[in-house]
């Protein structure tokens, strides 16, 4: 998780990157590591999960991770969760939990990440929350907090109703 941090604070360094780090292990190896691109390659895929699971997928040369552990600083996403499915991984293992950050870090209001475990095919996947969670936690803009509504990509430009700038 250590590591995870490490790149989640490098990607909160490059431009256009959120502070969210991932790291994919297998049989003790990193197979994969890497931090939300999103913003750097105007791609809405290149969560930190997946940009883990693409180099690892360059350095294997396989598609599948089955029995790896794929470490995140925030709990995943539908869509992360999802690849982490598709992609045999066995365990995942997050720091901040989505009640310890700001809502703008998640596009959906009740999707859990066991949600999605709990309707794949799949009775040996493994998630561990709270790993660090205060370190990851530290990352991100707290539930409280009013974080510049430029930083705020996935929320509507004006949640209130009324006319914008």
């Amino acid at each position: 998780m250590r590591r995870a941090i490490a790149l989640a604070e490098a990607g909160e360094r490059a431009d256009g990157a959120a502070p969210i780090g991932a790291v994919l292990v297998s049989d003790g190896t990193v197979i994969g590591e890497g931090h939300n691109r999103v913003g750097e390659l105007c791609d809405p895929s290149a969560h930190a999960e997946i940009v883990a699971m693409r180099a690892a997928g360059q350095r294997t040369r396989q598609p599948r991770f089955a029995g790896a552990t794929l470490y995140s600083t925030l709990q995943p996403c539908g869509m992360c969760t999802m690849a982490s499915i598709w992609a045999g991984v066995r365990r995942i293992v997050y720091g901040a939990e989505r009640n310890q950050v700001h809502q703008m870090y998640f596009e959906d209001r009740h999707f859990e990440t066991m949600d999605f475990i709990r309707d794949a095919f799949r009775d040996d996947m493994q998630v561990t929350g709270g790993v660090l969670a205060a370190d990851c936690a530290a990352l991100y803009y707290g539930p409280g907090d009013d974080p510049p509504r430029e930083a705020q990509a996935n929320l509507p430009p004006d949640r209130s109703g009324g006319p914008t700038e």
